[in-house]
């Protein structure tokens, strides 16, 4: 059965994104699963998640922010709209060092924010800029290539590429969101094993963040290859 890309036709080169993108999704994903797993079975200093968060968020100034039980399963986030942090039950209420490492690193989004933190403020003015791109740039492809208007097969692309670079902005936004979290656990004197796990649960995390840019990268690099080969 031929398999069509983009409506470019049947193209074996987007049968290889596709692979190595899934590769790759779900690579990351069951190592953050994974890792989040073993850790959440090592029982933390005596604090659940939120008590750590809380402790952090006063540590940083965000005595304003609160914490909200969110449902699901590492759905965890911060919302600058409603200064919260949604953690999920188990991040919430449990004791692990996985909790513990989650909670904190929504803390660290929520101390981003407090300090003016410059990366966060250009993802946030991204987020509007991006929720209307992602929703169009494929219809306006669609549009280009049915109607052989190659300006509108360059707009879907430039609208995508918003994409990309919100993923390479999110990058270093939630890795310092990781190191504050660290930091903040390492300083209150948690221990050894309490750090190494955080790291460990932030690392497995960040990747996800890595191949989540990756895959746009690889797909912005097909659509530019194939439109100029149409050309």
């Amino acid at each position: 059965m031929p398999y069509y890309g983009y409506g470019f036709g049947f193209d074996p080169a987007y049968m290889l994104l596709v692979l190595v993108s899934t590769v790759i999704g779900l690579a990351a994903q069951g190592y953050i699963n994974s890792t989040y797993r073993t850790w959440s079975r090592v029982p933390a200093a005596g604090a659940t998640g939120a008590d750590v968060a809380r402790r952090m968020l006063d540590a940083n100034g965000c005595h304003a922010v609160d914490i909200k039980r969110v449902n699901g399963h590492l759905t965890d986030h911060y919302d600058p709209r409603d200064n919260s942090l949604h953690l999920s039950s188990e991040n919430l209420t449990g004791g692990s060092v996985a909790s513990v490492a989650v909670a904190c690193h929504e803390a660290g989004h929520a101390a981003q924010k407090a300090h003016g933190y410059a990366m966060m403020k250009v993802r946030t003015a991204l987020v509007p800029v991006v929720n209307f791109t992602q929703n169009t740039w494929m219809l306006v492809l669609m549009l280009g290539l049915f109607m052989n208007i190659a300006g509108l097969t360059t707009l879907a692309i430039v609208f995508f590429a918003f994409s990309v670079v919100f993923q390479l902005v999110t990058l270093p936004v939630e890795i310092d969101a990781s190191r504050r979290a660290v930091a903040y656990i390492e300083q209150s004197g948690m221990g050894e094993v309490d750090v190494r796990g955080a790291k460990k649960v932030l690392t497995a995390a960040a990747l996800t963040y890595v191949a989540a840019a990756l895959m746009s990268i690889l797909q912005l690099l097909y659509l530019l290859a194939r439109t100029n080969d149409d050309r």
